[in-house]
């Protein structure tokens, strides 16, 4: 019985680990990024979990899209470094999640239980996720004021802010 734990504890480990796919975790993939620094935003229109329409036009503050999934441990380690940060609070920075695969409902679970302070947008079937890249959460998408790419961020590791600079 023990080893039969071990096995399966391993193997839960080596399927979460990258935070790659939510559909095929064992098999290693390339990460792609479909954008690069001063291309525009390739998506500047979103409804968030609450129903709310966002167009990054109407702000020429610097933007941080963050492409992520709830279920991912290199996700839910990012959002709390976030929400740990300045970046939360700064009024000259908006923030908008994007839940790859994730539903309404999945997002305002993860935002009451993360307690987070700006919108989430469900991207159920990776529509808005494709644009940006192929594979890999979280993302970090920096934006400059007139919504382009200022860098783009994989941000897997235990200091995922560190690359975050306009």
């Amino acid at each position: 019985m023990k080893q039969l734990t071990a096995v399966f504890m391993f193997t839960m480990a080596l399927t979460i680990s990258g935070c790659a796919s939510s559909v095929s975790k064992t098999e290693k993939v390339e990460y792609l990024t479909y954008v690069s620094a001063g291309q525009p935003v390739p998506v500047k229109d979103f409804t968030d979990s609450q129903g709310n329409s966002i167009d990054l036009t109407e702000s020429h503050n610097a933007k941080l899209l963050v492409l992520f999934a709830t279920w991912c441990p290199d996700s839910q380690r990012a959002i709390k470094a976030l929400q740990a940060s300045d970046l939360i609070v700064d009024p000259n920075i908006d923030i908008i999640g994007i839940g790859r695969e994730e539903s309404k409902a999945s997002l305002d679970k993860f935002a009451d239980e993360y307690q987070l302070n700006f919108p989430l947008v469900a991207d159920s079937d990776r529509s808005i996720y494709a644009k940006f890249a192929n594979a890999g959460v979280p993302r970090f998408i920096l934006l400059d004021g007139e919504n382009n790419i200022v860098k783009a961020i994989i941000a897997e590791d235990g200091n995922p802010l560190a690359q975050v600079r306009w």
